[in-house]
């Protein structure tokens, strides 16, 4: 069974934030809180723990986890190719609920699944979860849940399904998004939605417009 541990007060939060970053540090996996859903989270450079939250989902290597980071700084390392456009939607939306699919780095040392060359990457809203980001570097991290059912929105939702199957969870209380990120795919000339999430497109537009560039696949009433 998994170790759950809570936020309440200034020293269980830094219990809760220790006790996520040994176990992920560790190779195993943890439920933490995101500014979106609760999510599974595993060091995205062990194999054989992104194998493990795979397994937990009861998902197959045909469905990679994004990578969250805790700072747009970092995705340079991570991906190549990156549009002018993709960049403007970094500083307008991140941190926040806007996952980006973009060309990743050949010389990765990682196996997320059949990725086809390409990482889905976002930044975070959530102080805590960029604290955890902040000690064990780049995280897989998918939705809490195992495949088919809701995404958990608190750690007992999160506990029912996965308990036996993490190290730890951490229960920061309900998330205070709701919904999942919006991804986009940012690999070809122009961004393509890939699902429509918490942020909005007509948002999206409105930075993309003075590239030149809108998002496509996109069911607009007239």
């Amino acid at each position: 069974m998994s170790t759950r541990v809570s936020t309440g007060t200034d020293e269980e939060r830094e219990t809760a934030i220790a006790a996520a970053t040994q176990a992920l540090r560790a190779g195993e996996v943890a439920v933490i809180p995101t500014d979106t859903v609760y999510g599974i989270a595993a060091d995205a450079f062990d194999p054989a723990a992104v194998r493990k939250l795979l397994a937990a989902k009861g998902r197959g290597r045909e469905m990679p986890p994004p990578v969250l980071v805790n700072a747009a700084a970092t995705v340079d390392a991570l991906a190549v190719r990156i549009p002018d456009w993709a960049r403007a939607l970094f500083v307008e939306f991140w941190p926040g609920p806007l996952t980006l699919v973009l060309h990743q780095q050949a010389s990765l040392q990682w196996d997320l699944g059949e990725t086809r060359g390409t990482v889905a990457v976002r930044v975070p809203d959530h102080p805590l979860t960029l604290e955890i980001l902040g000690r064990t570097g780049p995280l897989a991290v998918s939705s809490a849940n195992k495949t088919g059912h809701p995404a958990a929105l608190d750690a007992d939702e999160a506990e029912d399904m996965l308990g036996g199957d993490v190290e730890v969870i951490v229960d920061d209380g309900p998330v205070p998004g709701g919904e999942a990120s919006t991804i986009l795919d940012a690999t070809a000339a122009e961004p393509r939605l890939l699902r429509l999430g918490a942020l909005a497109v007509e948002k999206i537009d409105a930075v993309l417009a003075p590239h030149g560039v809108s998002v496509q696949g996109v069911v607009r009433e007239d």
